[in-house]
């Protein structure tokens, strides 16, 4: 049996605290462009790569890779998006197993109108609130955490 190596007081209160923030920032952030724009977090999250391709087409694979979703979560959120207009589901002409995933003008309506109060939530309760040498630490700290786990999700 292994010999577990329990978080001390100090590495839980970090852990917890870190935990605990996070979540909060995401169920905040998700509140408030449903509030502000009726997408919620997923919506942006996929319309967000969409909106930065120059022909505004994604191969659903790439998409769902890039966000760290899987193939099912992918597809019922598509479908949904698809129904309300904000994008369209098509083969792909390159590989008839594939399928593409393509903005439409109502999505790009969609996410240009939610994005700037988004951006200035980001900025309110994230950039604001900490100094230039911690933004540079969590930054640091976020690569550092990400490349012990991205072997793992490959």
């Amino acid at each position: 049996m292994k010999n577990t190596q329990w978080l001390d007081e100090r590495e839980n209160e970090i852990w917890r605290g870190f935990l605990a923030a996070s979540q909060l920032l995401a169920t905040s952030m998700d509140r408030q462009l449903v509030r502000e724009s009726q997408l919620s977090g997923a919506e942006y999250a996929v319309l967000v790569p969409l909106s930065e391709h120059a022909d505004g087409v994604v191969r659903a694979r790439d998409l769902g890779k890039s966000l760290g979703w899987d193939r099912s979560r992918l597809s019922h959120l598509l479908k949904r998006m698809e129904a309300r207009g904000l994008l369209e589901r098509k083969n792909c002409s390159s590989d008839a197993r594939g399928l593409d995933v393509e903005i439409t003008p109502g999505g790009r309506d969609a996410i240009e109108h939610a994005a700037p109060g988004h951006l200035e939530f980001i900025r309110t309760h994230f950039f604001d609130r900490l100094t230039r040498e911690e933004q540079d630490a969590l930054a640091s700290v976020s690569r550092k955490i990400m490349a012990t786990l991205q072997s793992e999700c490959d």
